[in-house]
């Protein structure tokens, strides 16, 4: 169920007046212009992780998103200390700085976001490096099969099938909306699968292991379809992203 992720498990309660003032200002997102969008979507950032009942997730959330983790807390590195790691079955294993992710061609694609819980953020810009690019540079053995993605959050999963992966349209993201990817969304880098559910676009992006074998991920570990097409899998009829 990831719009941008998943569920919260842990943490604090939230207070009755925090709660109600988060839905105060959730409904002001929704009216308002996009910097109050902005700043709502920091402060419910800042909440959800101590709120483990999950209200939060249903609050509207920077133009139409919602919040969502399954760590109770997650890191902010700065954009000196971030790395992307590319690795497993491959020639030259590889560790990016957000400098040389920026440095590469970047790829633009404008697509619906469908999350698998039924909401949807039309026409959604994102930028960054088409994963294809950076399997072509690690060299991938003949043996590989699949890639198994890990997050700095320290929980989350995520997998693709090698032919999955090197469709045009899966980035490693560092824009959105004409704008650098920010924490609450999964920067500094995220993975975006623009035809499956948004769960398969896994936040935080820290490595991209190359494998033999498809191994599930957080959700999937939990019940949902590995190949997440939209309106082709975990029961739903929605229609593709586009």
């Amino acid at each position: 169920m990831n719009p941008d992720q998943s569920e919260e498990r842990a943490g604090r309660p939230v207070g009755r007046r925090i709660f109600l003032g988060t839905l105060g200002l959730g409904a002001l997102g929704v009216l308002g212009a996009p910097v109050l969008q902005r700043g709502t979507e920091g402060f419910l950032g800042d909440i959800a992780g101590k709120d483990p009942t999950g209200l939060t997730g249903l609050l509207p959330n920077g133009g139409g998103f919602r919040y969502y983790s399954v760590a109770a807390s997650v890191p902010h590195p700065s954009p000196t200390a971030y790395r992307l790691t590319v690795d497993g079955l491959v020639d030259r294993p590889h560790s990016y700085t957000l400098a040389e992710l920026r440095a590469l061609p970047q790829t633009r694609l404008v697509k619906d976001v469908q999350c698998v819980t039924g909401w949807r953020v039309p026409g959604t810009p994102f930028e960054g490096v088409r994963l294809s690019r950076l399997l072509d540079a690690a060299g991938v053995h003949p043996s590989a099969r699949a890639l198994r993605f890990t997050c700095f959050d320290g929980t989350y999963t995520e997998s693709l099938t090698l032919a999955q992966a090197r469709r045009p349209d899966v980035l490693a993201a560092l824009r959105m909306q004409d704008h650098d990817l920010g924490h609450d969304h999964g920067g500094p880098v995220r993975l975006y699968v623009a035809p499956m559910y948004f769960y398969k676009s896994a936040k935080w992006l820290s490595g991209i292991t190359v494998t033999d074998r498809v191994r599930p991920g957080y959700w999937e570990d939990l019940g949902y379809d590995v190949d997440a097409w939209v309106g082709r899998s975990n029961g739903r009829t929605d229609a593709p992203t586009g």
